[in-house]
């Protein structure tokens, strides 16, 4: 329905050992590189550092995505906007 916010899909990270990264609730990798990975997910995109980075599966249809190298860091950026109002004065 028009004007119904839509609701993240639930989002889990599992990292072994800081050598293979699984990740659900991904849309799309944006960008990649050996030293980076930048997937949109519902939540933000997500961005991992690291070395030796590949991307080793990623499903659209189930938003799963694994990866493989020696992970440094992860963080999000532009987490999801507000609507309404609320969202409006924040700009």
């Amino acid at each position: 329905m028009q004007g119904e916010e839509k609701r993240p899909r639930a989002q889990n990270l599992i990292l072994e050992s800081r050598k293979r990264l699984s990740v659900s609730g991904v849309s799309e990798v944006i960008e990649f590189d050996d030293t980076l990975i930048r997937m949109k997910t519902d939540l933000g995109d997500l961005i991992v550092h690291g070395d030796g980075l590949h991307v080793e599966s990623l499903s659209v249809e189930t938003g799963d995505l694994v990866m493989t190298g020696e992970v440094s860091a992860m963080n999000y950026e532009n987490v999801r906007e507000r609507s309404g109002l609320f969202g409006w004065l924040g700009r």
